[in-house]
């Protein structure tokens, strides 16, 4: 079949043993690849008597179909694993360019194996892969490892490493590639670092075969018309990025600040996307593959990076009341070069903010004190002081000091930049999201507040849960071939089914696609309920749930989530606790 490679490499660190087999093609159709095929592979492998940072834990890079080929966004992967943040079924995907010099080494996934006994790095070209020596760059910083490494394998390469944070075993590290892209969240890379894997390095030069080039180019055609028709990814996202949200969602009473205790502030002008590009702004950048380009190739004095995007704007700014624009950038790109998820990192912090407020922290930590931000950022990579705590993420840390409803998280997860009490729906979204607090896998955002493809009533409870159902399924689909969720904006079902029957010869109408997801999801959640999660961690934090806010546009309201999750169990075909039925596992080939 076209599309795919048709390859998966198995290394076992813990050996150096590496194998190649050939896909089980009904599994292949009924998971496809990324999200799907790492979901698939952790249930198999991964029991609850696993530790996360264990060397039985299973970490998984996949790519999809539609990767390295003309399909919009197509230069992203998805990594797999057990999470050590949250305990749950994870997976972590990311932009940039590696994904596509992975994918042409000739395989569509990279099932990693065991612990090595000292640092290596995985080498993958055209003909082979190889575990080599990585000591001597376990301890360097993600720009310089990175820079290294491609000076020694050649521009060609494209690299996925990790950082300090990674190295220490650091709940909330992510995995950074082309030095700013990150497949940031639920600490997949900690897994990575438990491992003893410091890189992998991408150097393929295979294509890839597409059944039907005349049709595919035709729907990839049709694609970026609608993105060129619609002004989010034609003109907002283009010249403004994605913090182009920030004062959007400030004046409708949406973007958190101070730990989720406010959500209206003046100051949010100083550190929106218009800001970011009249003062730091060099020129938009863009993944593989993207015509939308929302990245931000930006500049501080003589440093040069990317970013910040406006969820790290939120959890390093706002949610932590700083509001100098200068010293966010700063923190963002030590994050990025220590290898730290931005989300997670900033709202652990503010956390540690309210309990010092509280007198319940040992060490002082102001709100707004970006000097005390920057160095926390620092220990928290190395296990420092405080730092250990913090490295912990925001549960762990409110638990030990005696606050657990400081924590603004799901599941473990730190929520993202959108307070729910002012998009019911995105409540519902984050309580059931398999992975944790996650606008990922249903951006009720975009129908609550942006009126895409249509506005509803943010401050309603009633329909949102066959929405968000509806979200979450397709979702699942873009994760799985891998796309951009920024596509979503113009593409539905429809478009994403035609490339991939185009691109693989296999014919996917809507309707299997949106199959496929639902089988996913349900899976995970099989996952997570082996794990023992139930209806008791389908919540939201205490403040959202019975905290009114006390002004701005959303004043008085709080999430009534009960009545939304009753209705989504039934949508869903389970049963009260929130448990797939037999009926539902079933026609989903799961039984």
């Amino acid at each position: 079949m076209a599309g795919w490679m048709g390859s998966i490499a198995e290394v076992d660190l813990s050996s150096s043993k590496i194998i190649f087999r050939e896909w089980n093609e009904e599994e292949k159709l009924r998971f496809i690849g990324g999200r799907g095929v790492g979901a698939k592979i952790i249930y198999d492998n991964v029991g609850p008597e696993v530790d996360p940072l264990s060397k039985d834990n299973v970490l998984v890079f996949a790519v999809g179909p539609l990767t390295a080929t003309a399909a919009p966004t197509s230069g992203r992967f998805s990594v797999s694993t057990k999470s050590p943040l949250t305990g749950t079924v994870f997976d972590a995907n990311s932009g940039g360019f590696f994904a596509t010099k992975f994918k042409a080494c000739g395989i569509d996934v990279l099932v990693i194996r065991g612990a090595a006994q000292n640092p290596v790095i995985i080498y993958m070209d055209d003909k082979d892969i190889q575990v080599l020596d990585g000591e001597k760059y376990w301890g360097m910083r993600v720009f310089e490892a990175t820079s290294m490494l491609t000076e020694k394998f050649g521009k060609e390469a494209r690299v996925a490493c990790i950082g300090p944070a990674g190295e220490n075993l650091v709940r909330i590290a992510g995995i950074m590639n082309d030095y700013y892209r990150s497949a940031a969240r639920g600490g997949v890379g900690a897994v990575m670092g438990s491992k003893k894997l410091k890189a992998i390095v991408a150097k393929g030069s295979k294509t890839v075969e597409i059944a039907d080039k005349e049709n595919f180019l035709f729907v990839v055609g049709e694609c970026n018309r609608v993105f060129g028709q619609n002004p989010i990814t034609s003109k907002a996202l283009p010249r403004f990025g994605t913090a182009v949200l920030v004062n959007l969602m400030n004046e409708l009473g949406v973007l958190p600040a101070k730990n989720f205790q406010a959500t209206f502030l003046p100051e949010a002008k100083n550190i929106a996307g218009e800001e970011i590009t009249r003062r730091l702004l060099v020129k938009p950048k863009a993944c593989f593959g993207c015509r939308i380009a929302c990245g931000r190739g930006t500049r501080l004095d003589s440093v040069e990076g990317e970013g910040p995007e406006y969820e790290t704007v939120y959890a390093l700014g706002s949610c932590c009341l700083l509001w100098d624009l200068e010293t966010i950038w700063r923190a963002n790109h030590l994050c990025n070069d220590l290898g730290l998820d931005t989300i997670s990192t900033g709202v652990t912090i503010a956390c540690a903010m309210e309990l010092s407020e509280k007198g319940m922290l040992p060490e002082k930590v102001k709100w707004g004190d970006g000097n005390k931000i920057v160095e926390l950022i620092e220990k928290t990579a190395y296990r420092n002081g405080l730092g250990n705590d913090l490295a912990e993420g925001s549960r762990r840390l409110a638990e030990k000091y005696g606050d657990p409803d400081a924590a603004m998280q799901v599941k473990g997860l730190e929520l993202p930049a959108y307070d729910p009490r002012g998009a019911k729906g995105q409540g519902l979204a984050y309580a059931t999201s398999n992975r944790g607090g996650c606008h990922l896998r249903s951006y009720m955002i975009g129908l609550e507040i942006l009126g895409v493809p249509k506005r509803i009533d943010r401050f309603s409870t009633v329909n949102k849960a066959g929405l968000v159902i509806y979200q979450q399924n397709l979702y699942s689909a873009m994760d799985t071939l891998v796309a951009c969720r920024f596509t979503g904006y113009g593409l539905d079902e429809e478009y994403y089914s035609r490339m991939l029957s185009a691109a693989t010869g296999v014919k996917y109408t809507a309707e299997d696609l949106m199959l496929v997801g639902e089988r996913i999801w349900n899976l995970e959640r099989l996952f997570n309920i082996r794990e023992g999660f139930s209806r008791k961690d389908d919540t939201l934090p205490k403040r959202l749930l019975s905290e009114p806010l006390t002004s701005g546009p959303t004043k008085g309201q709080v999430v009534e989530l009960d009545q939304m999750l009753e209705e989504y169990y039934r949508a869903r075909g389970w049963d009260k606790e929130g448990r797939p039925t037999k009926r539902t596992l079933e026609r989903l080939g799961l039984a």
